[in-house]
């Protein structure tokens, strides 16, 4: 992938792609998220990013919200369990107005009382609204069940009750501890000249500020697999089904994306949809998921079915775990499956806006930008017995968590 990069003096990296279109996609990833909260910090980083949109030293929140509506662009924000990440999409003409306000967001919100009095009122409302979907909610709370006494498993909104409690100087010495130049990414994707887009950063970016010491993330502890069942009063049973699961560094990370991808990824011809839905008629939705953090990882499976069928439902989703587990896949549908893949990740590319975050993620975590040819290599290398053994670690039975809605 063709892509420039650059480092201010105070550590902040700036990776570019040239891409010859009118708009522009840019944003800063930061590398702290729910998993760097204290026990009583939790929903703040969440929070905070609510917050950076509530004024600046500078602008008022109505500015902040007109500054790039008013020329057709759009601002928006988002939290994970390890990073926050503000972004924007803007015409070309429009670039520098961004990453001025991106900058000012990030670096000098001031995260007024009377405002975070009104925002936790709209993100109680947020994560009351999560606990209306059962089949949104189930998700959190099997992290909490993969990762039990882990600040990874913790709900990224947080606690209503230590949500009413923050105040301005809470958020400041998040802020002061997590949002580190160091552990940050501007990225960007649109037809700008790069030696401008550096000026621009050492105008807008170079920010230089005294850090707290940042506490070191700790990994999760082994887990006791367990089987838990929550009654919810719902018309659906939701179930959820799950192992730990391979980091971002693990050598085997590309090929359990792939065995995820064959057996609950988003095609229609996923084994699990397969059986569930096409052959079975039990289901709407079945789908698996693998999801890599910095240190350890978690994949899943969920569907939602009428009572009767949950039993049944759960046994075929075995029955598929097992064929993998002891069935080697054929060459011509290791073949198949793989370009598969790699027909979906090209396509992928072709949305800029998930290009542009993908981009700043991985240069944040891996100092680099793989292209497209050097992952169809890493995918083409997968053997069928690699994802047989893969199979076998992650899908083991006796390593299986499962939750239960009735």
């Amino acid at each position: 992938m063709n892509y420039q990069t650059y480092t201010l003096s105070n550590g902040l990296k700036i990776v570019h792609k040239p891409d010859n279109t009118a708009v522009s996609y840019c944003g800063i990833v930061i590398n702290a998220g729910s998993r760097d909260e204290a026990e009583n910090e939790q929903g703040m980083a969440h929070f905070i990013e609510h917050m950076l949109f509530k004024g600046t030293a500078k602008r008022r929140s109505g500015h902040i919200i007109n500054r790039l509506e008013n020329v057709g662009g759009e601002l928006n924000a988002f939290t994970s369990k390890e990073e926050t990440v503000v972004f924007a999409t803007v015409l070309n003409e429009h670039f520098e107005r961004a990453m001025e306000l991106i900058a000012d967001v990030v670096f000098n919100s001031t995260f007024p009382q009377k405002e975070i009095d009104k925002e936790v009122v709209i993100i109680i409302d947020e994560i009351q609204s999560y606990n209306d979907s059962p089949s949104e909610l189930i998700f959190d709370d099997f992290e909490e069940l993969l990762f039990a006494h882990h600040a990874i498993g913790h709900n990224i909104l947080g606690k209503p009750e230590l949500l009413e409690q923050y105040t301005t100087a809470d958020s400041n010495n998040f802020i002061s501890k997590q949002y580190r130049t160091d552990e940050m990414v501007f990225f960007a994707i649109g037809d700008i000249n790069f030696n401008q887009l550096t000026k621009w950063a050492q105008k807008y970016l170079k920010i230089n500020r005294t850090f707290e010491e940042k506490p070191k993330r700790i990994a999760p502890a082994n887990y006791t697999p367990s089987r838990t069942e929550i009654n919810k009063n719902t018309h659906q049973v939701h179930f959820m089904l799950g192992n730990r699961a391979y980091d971002l560094y693990h050598p085997k990370r590309m090929g359990l994306y792939l065995l995820n991808n064959i057996l609950g990824g988003p095609g229609m011809n996923s084994m699990l949809n397969l059986s569930l839905r096409e052959k079975h008629g039990l289901v709407y939705n079945v789908e698996s998921s693998y999801q890599p953090f910095t240190d350890t990882g978690m994949w899943s499976v969920y569907f939602g079915c009428d009572p009767e069928n949950a039993q049944k439902c759960e046994q075929l989703v075995h029955k598929e775990l097992t064929k993998l587990r002891e069935q080697k896949l054929s060459p011509n549908a290791l073949k198949k499956y793989k370009l598969q893949l790699l027909g979906q990740m090209a396509i992928a590319t072709e949305q800029k806006e998930n290009l542009a975050l993908s981009l700043g993620k991985s240069y944040l975590r891996y100092g680099k930008i793989d292209d497209l040819e050097t992952v169809r290599n890493l995918i083409k290398a997968i053997t069928a017995e690699q994802l047989q053994e893969i199979a076998n670690e992650i899908f083991d039975v006796k390593q299986l968590s499962v939750l239960k809605y009735i």
